[in-house]
């Protein structure tokens, strides 16, 4: 009889929805706002984050699942969304339930605030002096900025911006005894002149007003020209569906396609209206019925404070000065060599950001744009810093007569117009700019020089899991391999190939790689073959066991693989921070799978794989979340970690986070984010005792380097 499941046996455990996950996530930010061992600003800043992150959710998923109510066809399938409804129904009940508890954790936030005196203020509990201050504050900053849309008798609602916050004003006169009421729309100008506004206070003590507030004050100057005296001001915002279709039409470039996608963007259907819960009625009703909402669509009722993202920027008024002892350090191969350049052509170097500087990727790209043996470089980028020192460099290397080739993915979500801006820099400055392909981004974070030395030609770069940005490599927690090894670096030629030939029917290019995991053409078949061979293993009583660390897990194939290897007894440990869609206990499980997620000051964005393979352990660091985007439809590398050292140091910082206690949440089949507990036990704060590790590391190489020269001497 055989022991193997059958596809009816597999499909009969359940796997979570992926956006019904997302919101398990979020609310895990939620928890970190709720936390009052968190400094008060940071505090304000998880909570600027989960309305950001929610914000987005709404725009790309939310959006995508009503398209696919609207097709009514099984196109859903495509997303593993069999019932798209029930799932807009349940995420409905789900963002209601955080709003409130939102509110509550704001209401006590607020407190902890005023007993460091630190005050919110509205228009209501301005002094006199403050008063005259809002008032000259307006007429001098404010006004210019404000534009008044008067509405109630236009056949449409005029053009509103997603992303911005709106006041929406009821006016009307008290003295005539009058019941006309006439409606005005305001857009609150927070990209020029910012949220916040401090305000004349005592010594000691601190007053912040909010812009819509300054607004609502000045209200009647703002429509003093049309003689009403009573006002009612409620914020506004919209969210709109974010996406946008690259059509076929073979006529129109990338670049045309992607331009004409941002405008197009700016025109998307609301898919979410949240709304201060006191707003007039009839200001109400007219906003809903003219932005063709129905009770089916998400109409988010909450306080009086909406688009929180901007409290990312909340004044730095508080006490307790954010002193860190965890900076960024130099790694240690590094910290005692003038270039490099010449560490990395003589050995693997392993660099993990944030704890590791990001300096030393700059430096490596400088001392390449400066080398006069230095003959090219090709780069792959994503996400870029405002003032990318990246950008800077490879500029530098074209002046300096390199050969610089870069991979700019347009379609990096919200940075497409970035992105183009950074194209057309790059290009004026006689870079080669690859722009990939249609309905495949390149994900995958490489790079390849090539350096002339005597008569012959070596080469070296890195691969990350993270991408080249030194503003976000100080938040991010990721990966980066810094190599010369041949083979690594042939297959990275490989891959900008066929980025160069850039068509999609045509992979040979990626198919040939032998050293790297490449997506679309082979990851997920590499994976399934290392998780059968744990399967193997565990059937045959050997141990056996695998430790993946994930930013999500949402594909149904390799879930289904992960339930193989959890029934035949395969030890599974994960750490995935965010989207998990599996369920870890079940009946015929022999193991249950062991999962958390971590979120803590840094964002755990590494994915790091590690199997036992028969004692001949295999480890990995990859661009590719397990979700079908990645493996089916991104260009995606990992490679395999071969030094000895270095797997070591990865296996030691998965263990940290395995062990931690104090910000790790257990992943369970009821998504109810319970803290793994630390009752009876050392508390482990896993990024702190991560940094600590890393730091006694360098340390203990410095000795030894001390101690060498000494006894050279």
């Amino acid at each position: 009889m055989s022991t193997h499941p059958t596809e009816l046996e597999m499909k009969s455990t359940p796997i979570i929805a992926r956006d019904i996950s997302w919101l398990s996530f979020n609310e895990r930010v939620l928890q970190e706002a709720n936390d009052s061992s968190v400094p008060l600003k940071e505090r304000i800043k998880f909570l600027a984050i989960h309305s950001n992150n929610l914000e987005e959710f709404f725009r790309v998923r939310v959006a995508a699942l009503k398209r696919m109510v609207e097709l009514k066809d099984k196109i859903a399938k495509f997303h593993f969304e069999e019932n798209p409804q029930a799932i807009l129904d349940q995420i409905q009940t789900v963002v209601l339930r955080q709003q409130n508890e939102f509110a509550r954790i704001w209401e006590n936030i607020q407190k902890e605030m005023a007993k460091e005196k630190i005050f919110l203020k509205d228009v209501n509990q301005l002094t006199p002096t403050q008063k005259r201050f809002v008032h000259k504050y307006f007429d001098e900053e404010v006004s210019s900025n404000v534009i008044p849309l008067m509405v109630q008798d236009l056949p449409n609602l005029p053009y509103l911006r997603d992303k911005s916050l709106y006041l929406g004003v009821v006016m009307s006169r008290q003295k005539e005894n009058s019941y006309e009421q006439k409606y005005a729309l305001i857009e609150i100008p927070v990209h020029a002149l910012g949220r916040f506004v401090l305000l004349p206070s005592k010594p000691n003590e601190h007053h912040i007003i909010l812009m819509e507030d300054v607004i609502r004050y000045n209200l009647p100057v703002i429509f003093s020209y049309f003689g009403y005296d009573d006002f009612e001001a409620h914020i506004f915002n919209i969210t709109k569906d974010a996406e946008f279709d690259i059509d076929n039409d073979i006529s129109t470039t990338l670049v045309q396609k992607i331009e004409k996608g941002i405008k197009n963007r700016r025109k998307g259907k609301a898919v979410r209206f949240s709304y201060d819960k006191e707003m007039n009625a009839g200001m109400l009703e007219y906003l809903i019925q003219k932005l063709n909402l129905t009770q089916k669509d998400n109409i988010i009722p909450g306080g009086k404070i909406h688009n929180f993202r901007h409290f990312m920027d909340f004044p730095n008024v508080f006490s307790e000065k954010k002193t860190r002892n965890n900076q960024p350090f130099i790694h240690q191969d590094f910290a005692n060599s003038l270039r490099v350049t010449d560490v990395v052509l003589s050995k693997d170097v392993l660099l993990s950001f944030p704890y590791h500087s990001f300096v030393s990727v700059i430096d490596l790209l400088r001392e390449a744009a400066m080398d006069p043996e230095v003959q090219s470089i090709k780069i792959t980028c994503y996400r870029l810093a405002s003032n990318s020192k990246i950008i800077n460099a490879l500029i530098n290397a074209v002046r300096n007569g390199k050969d610089v080739t870069v991979m700019m993915e347009l379609r990096a979500r919200f940075d497409e117009e970035a992105n183009l801006m950074w194209k057309d820099r790059l290009e004026d400055e006689g870079v080669k700019v690859l722009v990939g392909i249609p309905d495949m981004k390149v994900h995958a974070k490489l790079c390849v020089i090539k350096k002339r030395i005597g008569k012959k030609h070596v080469e070296y770069g890195f691969i990350a899991t993270g991408n080249l940005n030194e503003k976000t490599a100080r938040i991010y927690a990721d990966h980066m391999l810094m190599t010369s090894n041949k083979a690594v670096m042939a297959d990275i030629n490989r891959i900008f190939k066929f980025l160069t030939i850039a068509k999609a029917d045509n992979m040979s290019d990626l198919r040939a790689c032998k050293k790297l995991f490449v997506c679309p053409v082979n990851m997920r078949q590499h994976l399934i073959t290392l998780i059968d061979h744990e399967i193997k293993e565990a059937r045959g009583d050997r141990r056996s066991e695998m430790t993946i660390k994930l930013n999500s897990l949402s594909d149904e194939i390799l879930i289904r693989k992960i339930y193989e290897a959890a029934r035949a007894g395969v030890s599974i440990n994960m750490v995935v921070r965010g989207i998990y869609c599996a369920y870890n206990e079940n009946k015929k499980f022999k193991k249950n799978i062991h999962a958390i997620s971590i979120v803590d000051e840094y964002l755990e964005h590494a994915r790091v794989l590690i199997f036992h393979h028969s004692g001949k352990e295999k480890t990995y660091i990859s661009s590719a979340d397990w979700m079908v985007r990645n493996l089916d439809y991104r260009i995606e590398a990992a490679v395999e970690i071969t030094n000895r050292h270095l797997k070591k140091e990865l296996k030691n910082i998965l263990n940290i986070q395995l062990s931690g206690n104090v910000k790790a949440r257990i992943l369970d089949n009821n998504l109810s984010n319970k803290y793994v507990s630390s009752e009876g036990k050392k508390k482990i704060r896993s990024q702190i005792e991560i940094f600590n590790y890393l730091k006694k590391s360098a340390q203990e190489a410095s000795k030894n380097i001390s101690h060498k020269s000494v006894e050279n001497k």
